[in-house]
């Protein structure tokens, strides 16, 4: 099994190895107050206010903190219910309309976030927030096998999509943040979050390590060039149709 320390580093690496701006967040869900460390910080117990979680992620992410959400700090009603610290309506019509994943009601009393590299708990789920270059990398990183575990979420709520989905299927996702994140939490305009389950991290930080030393595409500068220089296998493909290639164009 993963140890916390190992955690840590890989926490430390993808932030090294994507040049990523703000830290990778290690989230656990809380089964009992015990649960949560001395180091947390309770928002209404401690600092007498309420958050969204999408807002708890950014404390985590930007300014390095470890966050614990019970049911008392929150601001926004899509957690306490995809989390299930509160009970999920049973009208028909909002079934219809909320078709995000939720936990079971009572399994969790709350979540705890913490940057990855200083996490002092093994994750349930690791969220990566990217620019589109950073995580296109990472997904071109992936062995072929695992790309069918890659999965997408376009809509509201992202604080779901990136927690609830990945823990029960166990596959990856990639969320767009919803537009809460974006008016409340500083979420910037070109950021997704890709949402990691804790058994995946270390074959991905593994992928990623190997792509980048030894794709062609791990170290591409931005440049319109006609002609560009093509990687081998390009020029293996052209050859092959007796189409021209970079070493001979004529």
């Amino acid at each position: 099994m993963t140890s916390i320390k190992e955690f840590n580093t890989y926490g430390e690496e993808l932030e090294k190895l994507l040049g990523l701006k703000t830290s990778p967040v290690a989230v656990k869900m809380l089964q009992k107050q015990a649960d949560i460390p001395p180091e947390a910080v309770q928002p209404k117990k401690d600092r007498n206010y309420h958050l969204a979680q999408c807002q708890a992620f950014t404390l985590t992410r930007r300014d390095r903190e470890t966050i614990a959400m019970l049911a008392e700090d929150n601001w926004c009603p899509a957690p306490c219910i995809a989390y299930g610290l509160i009970k999920r309506p049973d009208d028909p019509e909002w079934r219809r309309r909320e078709t995000y994943d939720c936990f079971d009601y009572g399994k969790y009393i709350g979540i705890l976030t913490a940057p990855l590299k200083t996490a002092s708990f093994i994750p349930d789920v690791v969220i990566i927030y990217a620019d589109t270059n950073q995580l296109r990398s990472l997904l071109l990183s992936m062995r072929p096998e695992e790309r069918p575990a890659v999965g997408g979420h376009y809509f509201p709520p992202s604080c779901a999509y990136a927690v609830v989905t990945p823990m029960l299927t166990g596959e990856y996702r990639v969320v767009l943040p919803d537009p809460g994140e974006y008016a409340r939490a500083l979420t910037t305009e070109g950021e997704m979050m890709f949402a990691v389950p804790r058994d995946r991290l270390a074959g991905l930080v593994t992928d990623y390590k190997k792509y980048i030393s030894e794709s062609p595409f791990a170290h591409e500068s931005m440049i319109l060039r006609p002609d560009f220089p093509q990687p081998d296998f390009y020029k293996e493909i052209f050859k092959s149709w007796g189409m021209h290639t970079d070493e001979y164009k004529e």
